[in-house]
């Protein structure tokens, strides 16, 4: 099936990127002599590299898959959050956090996220439970970009989603525990500039392939008045804003976009550990500043592009795309999963065509041939037939068809799940794109620069994961400091195992970008004020940071199991105390509004509060930690 599937060609310079990664992980192997080395790769990373590596390690197949696929739902309202991820996650980041993190890292001699708050607070609680909560958590932002990698192997590679996810773990795994950072950093340099190329060629393939910038941009606003799955919550088109207000159902999308999107990952990123790691890494701030100007454009043509593409993969799919093969077989009358959450489970009865498009007698293209009203006690509820597109199909003889499918992306990614079901896949959109609208060639060379993006995000989040365990938890509560890389290397292998798992049952409900909002916004309401505090503030206390960091936390966990209705939901707590999915289901906006716009601020103003109230740190430890200042 995989060699049927994509070539020798293809499966051989695969193969060779593979073993390129391998090869930097043996050479990381190598050069690593010390714990320093393991977790911060020596503090002797050339900018260039640190640069890439940050921007490899911030940008992963959740940006390019998840976030692209949201943007083809939502359109390109999304692109706020390429301006939030470059003035927030690249220029205050590296202009004013990079140099302290730098500077006090190295005075504390830090070696991970959570050690660098600990030592400044002189807290062991702080450390431990800081990475109890990235030892936990940080699984679910690894499987988000696990099951991103994983879409595009399957769809490429004509395999089942299992299997791409097993294999690809299995790579992720062998050289991010043998590597350790210095590994990782190396990998990152080349996959950063592998995703910066793919992205370019992406861009500029899309915009000839739909007659330009301008056309592209002018056929897809008149598209704004397609009726919409997502019209009654405020979806106003591809190009345009979602409507903004409060208090009614039809603003529900500005605040999903707007408070979980682009604030949740726009302000979460300066409170990343496997990003803020990345500044200890550099001997002086003059490689910081040398750094600036490479993060600004790359994470500038990563996010922006997968934005724009998946936006414009709408017009694509309903005026351009032609699908010429032999019709296999067809699925008469059933239901697609539009929607898919605890106890609700809404199905649009479709027929579907399944399409041989290589002439070997194997369905290569799945597409709703005509939706059909949804009827309930002899009443139209849903009139599918206006909302789903009713493709165009003309018959060239011979048993060839030429079939016209006339759907918006998220009609148009169709996949069948583990259980038989077919379900409309938002994650899927941007596989879908790039394999049927650009040529063979592009699609291999996507591919590469996906596995780049999904292995540099995965192998520094299972990284950050294992040394939470082993430097932050084992070291400091046993002492034996220096001795934790067998168990540091371990909890990479219980996080990768526990990611896995995750990203086998989590598909569908644009779970890639659900997740990675909610671990940066989780950082963010609990680690964002000490960390601020810590570099900032003098007069941040012990007291102020521990109750900040629990605060934070609780809030978020808090709004999460009670209150977002998704996640609520799913989890299914508030249902089994309450017998309610959402605390606030009935008051409108409330339960799609991301914990980070209630935590964070209360988060700051506690750890203002309890620091101004409480005992301040001694003069000869701010001595030491500020030594130079």
């Amino acid at each position: 099936m995989l060699a049927q599937g994509v070539g020798n060609t293809e499966i051989i310079v695969v193969l060779l990127y593979l073993l390129t990664i391998v090869y930097l992980g043996y050479l990381g192997w190598r050069r690593t002599k010390s714990a320093s080395d393991y977790m911060i790769a020596g503090r002797q990373i050339h900018p260039f590299v640190m640069a890439m590596s940050y921007g490899a390690t911030f940008i992963s197949t959740s940006a390019i898959v998840g976030f692209g696929g949201v943007a083809g739902m939502f359109g390109m309202s999304l692109l706020w959050l390429t301006f939030l991820n470059i003035f927030v996650g690249i220029f205050i980041a590296f202009v004013f956090l990079g140099g302290p993190t730098r500077r006090m890292g190295h005075l504390l001699d830090a070696h991970t996220f959570p050690e660098l708050l600990g030592e400044r607070y002189q807290s062991k609680f702080i450390q431990v439970f800081s990475g109890l909560v990235i030892f936990i958590c940080m699984p679910l932002y690894a499987a988000a970009v696990l099951i991103g990698g994983s879409e595009f192997i399957a769809t490429k590679f004509d395999i089942q989603y299992q299997a791409a996810l097993l294999l690809f773990s299995v790579i992720i795994a062998a050289y991010v525990v043998m590597g350790g950072l210095k590994g990782v950093m190396y990998s990152d340099a080349l996959q950063g500039s592998i995703m910066f190329i793919g992205m370019i060629v992406l861009l500029i393939m899309t915009y000839s392939k739909l007659g330009g910038v301008k056309a592209a941009h002018s056929e897809l606003t008149t598209m704004a008045n397609i009726p919409s799955l997502f019209g009654k919550i405020g979806f106003k088109g591809w190009m345009a804003m979602p409507e903004f207000g409060w208090g009614e159902s039809k603003y529900e999308l500005w605040w999903i976009v707007i408070s979980t999107i682009v604030l949740g990952v726009g302000i979460g990123v300066l409170a990343q550990p496997q990003l803020a790691v990345r500044f200890m890494t550099v001997k002086s701030k003059k490689e910081l500043n040398r750094a600036v100007l490479v993060g600004g454009i790359f994470i500038l043509i990563m996010t922006g592009v997968a934005f724009v593409v998946g936006s414009l993969s709408n017009l694509y799919f309903y005026k351009h795309e032609v699908i010429t093969g032999k019709i296999i077989s067809k699925t008469e009358n059933v239901g697609v999963i539009a929607k898919k959450e605890r106890d609700i489970e809404a199905k649009i009865p479709c027929t579907l065509l399944h399409i041989d498009i290589n002439d070997d007698g194997v369905p290569d293209v799945d597409i709703v041939e005509k939706g059909h009203d949804v009827v309930k006690d002899g009443k139209v509820v849903l009139p599918a037939s206006v909302l789903m597109p009713a493709a165009e199909v003309t018959d060239l003889g011979d048993g060839t068809v030429e079939v016209k499918p006339k759907a918006i992306s998220f009609l148009r990614a169709v996949v069948k799940t583990k259980t038989g079901d077919w379900m409309f896949n938002t994650d899927s959109i941007i596989p879908t794109y790039v394999t049927r609208a650009l040529p063979g060639w592009f699609g291999l060379l996507f591919l590469v620069t996906l596995l780049s993006a999904a292995m540099s995000t995965l192998s520094s989040q299972f990284h950050t994961v294992g040394t939470s365990i082993g430097r932050d938890v084992y070291e400091t509560i046993t002492g034996k400091h220096g001795h934790g890389i067998g168990i540091t290397r371990l909890g990479i292998i219980i996080g990768i195992v526990i990611a896995v798992l995750l990203s086998s049952y989590a598909r569908g409900g644009y779970f890639i970008a659900r997740a990675t909002a909610i671990f940066f916004g989780l950082c963010a309401s609990a680690f964002l004020p000490a960390f601020f505090g810590a570099l900032f503030w003098k007069r941040m206390t012990k007291t102020g940071a521990i109750t900040s960091i629990l605060v934070g936390f609780i809030i978020t966990a808090f709004w999460l199991l009670f209150i977002k209705d998704k996640e609520a939901r799913a989890i299914g707590l508030c249902y089994a105390l309450f017998e309610k999915h959402s605390l606030l289901l009935d008051k409108p906006n409330w339960s799609v509004v991301d914990p980070i716009v209630i935590a964070l601020p209360i988060s700051i103003i506690v750890a203002v509060v309890v620091s101004l109230i409480s005992k301040p740190p001694s003069e000869e430890h701010l001595n030491k930690c500020f030594r130079g200042v």
